[in-house]
């Protein structure tokens, strides 16, 4: 790899469960595949709660929406193991 990370970015809220869960699955990955990180709350931002509001957690990596509601894990981790 050239040393670039990935980025992914989480949008979700709290006291959401699937978020919560997102949230594990992206840690679990981290242990073994570093990534550069941002979460961000989507109650926080009016355009971003009507664009994601009833469909969180979304995940992009690198600019790209890749998940809502669940993440694939062996998904993430292929996309991870891409170069950029």
């Amino acid at each position: 790899m050239t040393g670039k990370l990935h980025t992914i970015t989480l949008y979700g809220k709290k006291e959401c469960c699937l978020c919560d869960e997102a949230m594990e699955v992206l840690e679990r990955v981290a242990e073994s595949q570093p990534f550069e990180f941002e979460k961000k709350d989507i109650t926080e931002d009016p355009e971003m709660l009507e664009r994601f509001g009833t469909v969180i957690p979304v995940v992009f990596v690198d600019g790209e929406q890749v998940f809502r509601y669940r993440i694939n894990e062996n998904r993430l981790r292929a996309l991870l193991s891409k170069e950029m």
